[in-house]
């Protein structure tokens, strides 16, 4: 009893530094974001070795894994009872929901389409944070990320012809269940370090995770190349863990809806590294949607809330 308290008090002093350095706040989530810009290459290059289901499947499990460890070797305590709802929708959204949503959208979406269509997902962030928790952001804040969904918006339909594919739908489903997954996962960062959150999110997951890994290695074909392995290996502990780590940091020192505005760069990073790593050939719009993004970024991060 007395080493659960301490290490719960010792919980609330880290939650509480964490809240006390805004700077390092937005230093956290900024790497978020850049750990992020590199999930969809990098799913794209799993996939080549992976089917979509045994990819997420067997990213979950490793992340659960690495996340597992870490909670064992350090003896953190169970979550409070009153957390597990919150974790479930961290599970549902951040590790279930949106990598199995965006993975089914890139087996037909190019990486940089994909990405600028989930660039909409500060907003959507922003928008389910002002309703969960309360946020009151003002309206030159309000105003500078409609102008940056509007600008990424703009770029997604002037790729596409104007005309939603299946992927777009996937996407978009993607963007709400993440949006809420990232809305409680901030929420809970407020009371608890960050990485306890994802940790035991990716835990809560196993009994779901490992079953369909079996299955689904089994069902689809795999070929191991050093692209496939390398890709698995990036989203297992980079995006499903260790970025996110310092996301809901991050997130728990700046709060939720200026967090969700740095997001606004990550479609840009990701065509970057679509070029660099897949060869993707660079849409000619994205110098000006980059532009109007890290402007409507500076704006919201000077906004007052």
């Amino acid at each position: 009893m007395r080493v659960q308290s301490s290490a719960t008090t010792a919980s609330r002093i880290a939650v509480a530094t964490e809240r006390e350095q805004p700077g390092l706040g937005t230093l956290q989530a900024a790497l978020g974001v850049i750990t992020f810009s590199l999930t969809f290459p990098a799913t794209a290059w799993g996939l080549e070795g992976f089917g979509p289901w045994s990819l997420v499947a067997v990213r979950s499990v490793l992340a659960a894994v690495i996340a597992g460890g870490a909670l064992l070797a350090l003896r953190v305590p169970l979550p409070a009872r009153r957390h597990w709802p919150g974790l479930a929708v961290v599970a549902a959204g951040v590790v279930l929901g949106f990598p199995l949503l965006t993975t089914l959208a890139l087996e037909t979406s190019t990486t940089a389409h994909a990405a600028v269509v989930v660039g909409l997902l500060p907003l959507t962030t922003a928008l389910l944070s002002a309703l969960r928790v309360g946020a009151r952001p003002s309206r030159t804040f309000w105003a500078a990320s409609l102008v940056g969904a509007a600008a990424v918006l703009a770029f997604t339909v002037q790729q596409s012809g104007g005309a939603l594919s299946t992927a777009d739908l996937y996407l978009f489903a993607a963007l709400l269940v993440c949006a809420a997954g990232y809305t409680e996962g901030g929420r809970l960062a407020r009371v608890m370090p960050g990485w306890h959150v994802i940790g035991w999110a990716l835990v809560l997951c196993l009994p779901l995770t490992v079953p369909v890994a079996v299955f689904a290695l089994a069902q689809e074909p795999v070929r191991l190349t050093a692209h496939s392995v390398a890709g698995l290996l990036w989203v297992a502990a980079g995006s499903q863990f260790l970025g996110l780590v310092v996301w809901y940091r991050g997130m728990a020192a700046i709060g939720i809806p200026k967090a969700s505005q740095l997001q606004l760069a990550q479609p840009l990073l990701t065509l970057v590294w679509s070029v660099l790593l897949l060869g993707e050939h660079l849409p000619v719009a994205a110098p000006l949607t980059a532009v109007a993004v890290l402007v409507c970024i500076a704006v919201t991060q000077r906004a007052r809330g």
